[in-house]
């Protein structure tokens, strides 16, 4: 994936970026991947969960923590990333609280794994895998150490 990004980013003439991970698989895939490009650039981490649509319906994580984002992100270029993308709710939360913080000058998404059943016209620009799940079936990230999926 790190091949890929790095692609992406030179075809679309981008040396200047910063990382953001959303909580928890999202910030784990960052950390990898700025471990393979040896980046040394601190990364932003995001809690979305006073983002997402479905707040009142799931209520409050008991894990939330507040977002970090050590840089500016107005007028940056701002590589996303996620572990999962499923329904696309997660990187429109994660988009929303982005914005409050400045506008980006561009939003590269990129996710571990592309489960391909989208609710939201959001699609990855960089993609590690993309899977078909059986009805019923969910991927976890395990990590942050030697990360890997485990299909439930």
């Amino acid at each position: 994936m790190s091949q890929q990004l790095s692609h992406y980013l030179a075809e679309k003439n981008i040396t200047d970026y910063e990382f953001v991970g959303i909580r928890t698989g999202g910030v784990w895939v960052a950390k990898a991947i700025q471990k393979s490009l040896a980046n040394e650039k601190l990364i932003g981490e995001l809690d979305i969960s006073f983002y997402r649509d479905d707040f009142t319906q799931i209520g409050l994580n008991p894990k939330v923590e507040p977002s970090s984002l050590p840089f500016e992100t107005k007028d940056k270029h701002i590589v996303l990333f996620d572990d999962v993308l499923m329904s696309g709710r997660t990187v429109r939360a994660a988009m929303n609280e982005l914005f409050d913080y400045g506008r980006p000058a561009s939003i590269t998404l990129a996710v571990l794994v592309d489960v391909g059943r989208p609710e939201l016209p959001i699609a990855p620009h960089v993609v590690g895998a993309k899977l078909s799940l059986a009805e019923g079936q969910r991927i976890k990230l395990i990590g942050p150490e030697n990360l890997h999926l485990k299909i439930q």
